[in-house]
């Protein structure tokens, strides 16, 4: 059985099946921060939090064992066993072991093995691990229990992580000289998060090796008429810096391995 947080809630199940989770709100909610959790415990106390916030009823512990007992039901119908979701003192474990697994799990451990390939050199290799990475996503984390102020600060930091990987992955595509892909990517992350420094960076850096010096100055001045208007701040020493490099045609700009220099 797979559980899926990078994007909505989902649960494929033994048999091939896909749910969204149980319709209840509050019941995806407790499986999410189970999900996020995961063979750890969390206890009564934080699942209590997370559902009623800070004014639980009095029948709040009897109504979270009602919604355990239905979670359970609900992965038991898509071919859980009964050890999934264990109870262990002070709270409730999602218990994965060898038979599940999680998105999260999967995406954490392709990026550190990523950043450990390109720390050695091995940039093709971290390339193709970054791309599993982030490929894994399908939206923003938790999309859909994001109501909730406890997983709408998970998920928010969830989303993080993936910017980290995306900026990561542009980085090392640029290192390997694949400049209209950076292009078009970065090109397509800005249009999302149009304050986004780095991947200016990365997108002038790009443009000028691709002999689109013209292209890569109106990069630059795209992004400060952003952050002035925006924030009434200039753009970062790192990204300035860039633009003089441009200006002057310097000759570290054709240096693939100068560029982590700057980032």
């Amino acid at each position: 059985m797979d559980f899926h947080i990078l994007g909505p809630l989902r649960i494929a199940g033994t048999d091939g099946s896909t749910s969204s989770g149980p319709g209840a709100l509050k019941q995806r909610a407790l499986l999410a921060l189970l999900c996020l959790n995961a063979e750890r415990v969390v206890s009564t106390r934080q699942l209590t939090a997370l559902l009623w916030a800070d004014d639980p009823p009095r029948t709040a512990a009897t109504a979270l064992q009602v919604y355990v007992s239905r979670l359970r039901k609900h992965l038991s119908a898509l071919g859980a066993e009964p050890g999934l979701l264990a109870t262990r003192a002070p709270g409730y474990v999602l218990d994965l072991g060898q038979r599940h697994q999680l998105d999260l799990h999967r995406f954490e451990s392709a990026v550190a093995d990523g950043r450990r390939a390109s720390a050695l050199g091995r940039l093709a290799e971290a390339s193709e691990l970054l791309a599993f990475a982030v490929a894994l996503w399908r939206g923003p984390a938790l999309a859909d229990v994001r109501g909730l102020a406890l997983l709408d600060d998970l998920g928010r930091r969830l989303d993080e992580q993936r910017n980290a990987a995306h900026e990561l992955r542009v980085e090392t595509e640029l290192r390997l000289g694949r400049n209209a892909w950076v292009i078009s990517e970065a090109w397509g992350l800005v249009a999302d998060q149009p304050l986004w420094e780095n991947l200016y960076l990365y997108l002038m850096v790009a443009l000028y090796r691709s002999g689109r010096t013209a292209d890569a100055l109106g990069v630059y001045d795209t992004l400060r008429n952003k952050l002035v208007e925006r924030l009434g701040i200039e753009p970062s020493l790192r990204v300035r810096t860039v633009q003089r490099a441009v200006l002057s045609r310097a000759s570290w700009l054709e240096d693939r391995a100068a560029l982590p220099l700057v980032s």
